[in-house]
């Protein structure tokens, strides 16, 4: 079991290492190479597929296209060079993007075949639950589709682009953003027996995108260590004020969209249980912080201090020994805090819709 996790991990820190080596090259070659690797095993398996070779020779023509459309863009846009880095970079993201494109296509097939397969004499063997399951994936494509254009608009890429030179995978960067008050209002709060976990659903660019692969409506989660949130805490991008890593939060930061909103839960929590959780948060804060970007992918850290939101919260909790489902916390993701709560340990607060 253990040499599978090694091998998983693995996997997935050499895909990071081939995507983030395709942001930022200037070779044209790995990408072509890329392009016509995944036209031929598409083709391929439409090759040894059931499918009459009327519907195989019109895939093959598809992908071909594909290809051929492919090899154009990222000629035209490697040959035309620009100094300014942040064209450079967004035309980087797009041939990342672009690599799906084929693979978009064989799924929407794949989705048409399951609402077709079936003939007309056949359609009383169908079940309900077969309906559903069909109907079900063609809704969530189409919902995805919709979320796509969201998260990858252009000013969403140029967003994310010009924030990724902020971080770092290996190095601290936060030193000292919370301030004497932030942690006087921490000793305030030790009267509360709760401590306050914030899910919330922002509209950023970031969550935008990672919505995307979860699926989920909410991305960040965070701490608090009073009902009114004064004390609210997580790892973040900074939002242009501070460094990406340990940062206080405040309300008006988590409303980025029409329909953003938090959801706010509570545990119970001893004084000397909060007092370890602010002295864990001091440590952080004086040590040095850094948001781990590249964790979201490799589901991995380098150091102990740079971690992602949910990281942050389930770290902080084992700490204070009020953990109540077991995980590693490189792989929990903010919704699970609500959606592990097996032992019923958390209550419903409020919600804050803005």
């Amino acid at each position: 079991m253990r040499v599978k996790k090694v091998y998983l991990l693995l996997i997935q820190f050499l895909i990071i290492i081939l995507l983030m080596s395709l942001l930022f090259t200037k070779s044209i070659a790995i990408f072509a190479v890329i392009f016509a690797l995944s036209a031929a095993i598409l083709i391929i398996h439409i090759l040894v597929s059931k499918n009459a070779w009327k519907v195989k020779i019109m895939f093959i023509s598809i992908y071909t296209l594909i290809l051929i459309l492919q090899e154009v863009f990222i000629a035209s846009t490697f040959f035309n060079n620009s100094s300014i880095w942040l064209a450079f970079l967004v035309k980087n993201v797009i041939g990342i993007i672009i690599i799906f494109v084929p693979f978009f296509v064989r799924y929407l097939h794949y989705i048409y075949t399951l609402e077709h397969q079936f003939s007309m004499t056949s359609k009383t063997s169908i079940s309900f639950d077969m309906i559903r399951e069909i109907n079900k994936k063609r809704d969530s494509l189409k919902k995805n589709v919709s979320k796509s254009k969201t998260a990858l608009s252009k000013e969403n890429i140029h967003e994310i682009a010009n924030d990724i030179p902020r971080h770092s995978y290996i190095k601290y960067l936060n030193r000292n953003s919370l301030s004497e008050s932030y942690f006087a209002e921490c000793e305030k709060s030790l009267n509360d027996e709760n401590l306050y976990i914030v899910l919330s659903s922002t509209g950023s660019s970031a969550s935008e995108l990672i919505s995307l692969f979860t699926q989920k409506n909410y991305n960040h989660v965070s701490l608090s260590l009073d009902k009114e949130l004064k004390t609210t805490i997580s790892y973040n991008g900074g939002e242009n004020l501070t460094l990406p890593g340990l940062n206080q939060e405040q309300l008006e930061s988590f409303n980025k969209k029409s329909d953003a909103s938090i959801m706010v839960y509570k545990i119970k929590a001893t004084k000397e249980q909060k007092k370890r959780i602010i002295e864990k948060i001091n440590e952080i804060n004086n040590a040095g912080s850094a948001y781990n970007l590249v964790g979201l992918v490799t589901k991995a850290s380098i150091r102990p201090n740079i971690m992602f939101c949910s990281q942050f919260v389930y770290s902080i909790l084992k700490i204070a020994n009020l953990e109540y489902f077991e995980a590693n916390n490189t792989k929990v993701k903010p919704t699970d805090f609500v959606e592990n709560d097996y032992y019923r340990k958390l209550e419903f607060c409020y919600e804050i819709a803005f």
